[in-house]
């Protein structure tokens, strides 16, 4: 049996699926099984293994004949494609800059943002309209603030059944604001190529988009780093100790670590005294020394775990499982599931309760809790500037670094203490 072909990680349109079959992807246009009980006129197709060809045919002819049946023809036919100005045509340009770097993103969009794009596009290109049309086959310049603002309120409740089978309305916050941010950026971004076909003013534009998750992610303290990182190497998870060591030290995020550090990012030839730590959200990065003038490590724990992977990896990631698999932690599409999934074993087996927020809720703690929250929480109360700290984290604003800093007694005390002596000093 031949081996399974590497994950694409290249976005498929609407109802096309990938099937590997002799060490190669094939991919498939499917028709809902909704579609085909009402007599859809456009059948299932196999599209062959060629990508590109794949998409070309049913983005150009498949989708358009799908939609013509869904809107009785009132949204184009089988070989005009996706209507120029519609909304659907405006999610596949936004989509075709998603690979490409741009002015305003340095990086092209990860695996994951991308889910939270194509998340978000579904929800408004495939919202039903009272005509029974979907909304993705209207003008753009249908929409105005008064009718986004309408869909903003219809999308925010979504009808489940409860344990007992009842039919109850489920608020779906965060997931409605990322999908009316992803129509202001695609918006924003397709129109500037092609000023004449949208209206002067975004529709999605100054929402005032309020959050719906008001929980902080606790942050662990060193002490508790320390616990976890023991029982980790207990358990058979030595990375995951290391890795929490990175965050900690480093104020790395969780997909940095897992996804993007390499070999060759960690005391390389030609800088055998620094590590190259990596924000691939911002697109930009720096060495950071490991020794101080005097030849001292600077991160002693952190330098011996590293040297011993490094000894053992001369070449691609760094953070693999080292339980034995030699598997790397990311999943398909850059998922970290199992990374979650045994930190929370771990946490767990050692014992460590949930921290209480500044609202009084329990919070869990989780790998970010070791990582840049925690990490960059005590930074603050052992004295680092703000500027100190933003260069550390590689913040790109105040209020982006904000986030990641937890009110507590300690860094209020510290303050206090620092106001105090300058008090004495100037007695």
């Amino acid at each position: 049996m031949k081996p399974k072909p590497p994950r694409s990680a290249l976005p498929l349109p609407r109802y096309v699926r990938r099937k590997p079959w002799g060490g190669r992807w094939f991919y498939f246009f499917d028709v809902p099984t909704w579609a085909r009980k009402k007599g859809c006129s456009v059948g299932n197709e196999p599209l062959g293994s060629d990508y590109a060809a794949a998409v070309q045919r049913a983005e150009t002819v498949l989708l358009p004949a799908f939609d013509s049946w869904r809107t009785d023809g009132n949204d184009g036919k089988p070989d005009v494609g996706v209507i120029r100005g519609s909304i659907d045509w405006m999610f596949n340009e936004f989509r075709k800059t998603w690979n490409e770097a741009t002015a305003k993103r340095p990086r092209p969009l990860s695996p994951g943002q991308q889910r939270v794009h194509e998340t978000g596009i579904g929800m408004i290109a495939d919202y039903v309209l009272q005509d029974g049309k979907r909304l993705g086959t209207r003008r753009v310049t249908s929409l105005d603030t008064a009718f986004v603002d309408d869909l903003f309120k219809r999308l925010l409740h979504k009808r489940e059944k409860d344990a007992g089978g009842n039919e109850i309305l489920v608020q779906r916050r965060t997931t409605t604001n990322h999908a009316m941010k992803t129509a202001r950026n695609a918006w924003n971004t397709v129109s500037r190529a092609n000023p004449g076909v949208f209206p002067l003013k975004n529709p999605f534009e100054k929402m005032g988009l309020v959050s719906g998750d008001t929980r902080e992610t606790p942050h662990a303290t060193f002490e508790q780093l320390m616990i976890f990182r023991a029982k980790a190497v207990e358990m058979g998870y030595p990375s995951l100790a290391t890795a929490a060591m990175i965050g900690w030290e480093l104020l790395q995020r969780k997909a940095h670590i897992f996804i993007r550090f390499q070999v060759k990012h960690y005391r390389p030839t030609d800088r055998p005294n620094h590590i190259y730590v990596i924000n691939w959200k911002t697109g930009t990065g720096s060495w950071e020394p490991l020794f101080d003038d005097n030849g001292e490590p600077l991160y002693p724990t952190l330098i011996r775990e590293l040297d011993e992977i490094k000894a053992k990896r001369p070449t691609g990631g760094l953070m693999l499982r080292r339980d034995g698999t030699g598997r790397p932690w990311v999943g398909k599409d850059e998922q970290l599931t199992q990374v979650e999934r045994k930190c929370r074993e771990i946490i767990d087996a050692a014992g460590l309760p949930p921290l209480m927020d500044s609202n009084g809720e329990p919070q869990p703690l989780t790998f970010t809790s070791f990582g840049r929250h925690g990490g960059a929480t005590e930074s603050v109360t052992s004295g680092l500037t703000e500027l100190e700290l933003m260069k550390k984290g590689q913040w790109s604003s105040t209020k982006a670094m904000g986030h990641y800093l937890h009110g507590n007694d300690e860094g209020k005390q510290v303050a206090q203490l620092k106001r105090i002596k300058k008090r004495g000093q100037n007695a």
